[in-house]
């Protein structure tokens, strides 16, 4: 490790052959099907162009972004990459994507419609992909405007990349929207002959081959979240985080512990107060109550629960059950790691682990595990 980091912070370190490995694992599934990568928001969290490099020498060539900023600094730091913006094409932009090479994928007439005129003006066939909108209700043409694209496609001759929709529900394979929009987009590519196609993300891809077509799009599992809800996790973990001890005390039974009051102690404890709050990254959400337990974390490889609200700076995590080895002030609470999932905070907080990878903006410093296993500061 360098000497930009510091004494006193924490350690974020992310694990760019995991990455690489969960990749290539997910391109095993979808056999045929390429198999792209999404990098938007920062690669989850993880860091986009660490992300992406290591991605594109573990063999992934089609990249996913949400914005064309993003994408800016994907092409930069991959030349050859083809990188789509799930956005789509900001007003007045077009030339800019041309000039960049990035390929919006076109949401509405109104993008159409702009994208078409850039073509005819630069009389060249610019890359770009469609979607359409089979269930979200998000982003993408409507299915009844499907006529209406395919006329202005064959008036113009111009061809799409990929046809592409996007799956609400995938993350729970039973439930019946899954297959009415897959039937929905089946329907939709009988108009769209010979254009390859796009449905599955990280669950529609783990879930069965039915949904992949010519491309799979993994986000999430490729950052070693759970894409499935109800099934064992097969991806690598990728995150470990560390925060140091401040002060270890003493409190007694019947005291109440942080902001509110809302815990209360109901035996003598003693008290690891861990120097990382909401401010990092670690969400108020991850609190404990009387009433509601809250999350854990480990601490001498022992799994032990954090007490009370979470403080912007910090909360406490009871450790009265630690025996041997205790802590002292310096020593470092796991947040994720080995003994703590990024879906065991996410299931804590009653939300996901994207949300959890995405939050971790904290005060700590940021390493990676090249797949070498060498480290390195961002």
């Amino acid at each position: 490790m360098t000497s930009k980091s510091s004494q006193f912070n924490g350690r974020l370190v992310i694990d760019l052959g995991a990455i690489a490995r969960n990749w290539q694992g997910l391109d095993k599934i979808s056999n045929t099907a390429l198999t792209a990568a999404v990098v938007k928001a920062n690669a989850y969290g993880c860091g986009m162009v660490p992300v992406a490099q290591a991605l594109a020498r573990a063999g992934a060539q089609f990249f996913f972004v949400a914005t064309p900023d993003e994408a800016l600094d994907l092409r930069e730091a991959l030349p050859e990459a083809h990188i789509f913006v799930l956005n789509g094409l900001y007003p007045g932009a077009g030339a800019l994507y041309a000039e960049k090479r990035l390929m919006p994928i076109l949401n509405s007439m109104a993008m159409l419609d702009e994208w078409l005129n850039l073509c005819t003006q630069k009389g060249d066939a610019i890359p770009a992909g469609f979607q359409f909108d089979t269930g979200m209700n998000r982003l993408g043409f409507r299915l009844q405007e499907a006529s209406v694209v395919k006329a202005r496609m064959e008036g113009s001759g111009y061809k799409p990349q990929v046809i592409m929709s996007h799956l609400a529900c995938a993350d729970v394979p039973g439930h019946e929207k899954n297959g009415t929009q897959r039937a929905l987009f089946q329907s939709l590519l009988a108009q769209f002959e010979g254009i390859p196609a796009s449905l599955a993300n990280s669950a529609g891809t783990l879930g069965g081959r039915e949904s992949h077509f010519q491309m799979v799009r993994p986000g999430i599992s490729l950052y070693g979240g759970r894409a499935i809800q109800g099934r064992p996790n097969p991806m690598a973990p990728v995150v470990g985080l560390e925060m140091p001890i401040i002060q270890i005390r003493e409190a007694r039974t019947g005291e109440s512990v942080g902001y509110g009051a809302t815990q209360t102690l109901n035996r003598d404890s003693r008290l690891a107060i861990v120097a990382h709050g909401y401010a990092d990254g670690f969400l108020r959400a991850l609190s404990s109550s009387n009433g509601r337990p809250g999350a854990h974390v480990a601490i001498r490889g022992h799994v032990v629960p954090v007490v009370g609200r979470v403080s912007m700076d910090s909360f406490a995590a009871d450790i009265t059950d630690i025996d041997t080895d205790l802590p002292t002030p310096g020593a470092f609470a796991e947040i994720i790691g080995p003994n703590i999932s990024i879906d065991d905070l996410a299931d804590s907080a009653d939300t996901i682990g994207y949300e959890i990878l995405t939050s971790l903006n904290g005060r700590f410093d940021r390493f990676y595990k090249d797949e070498s296993g060498n480290i390195f500061q961002e």
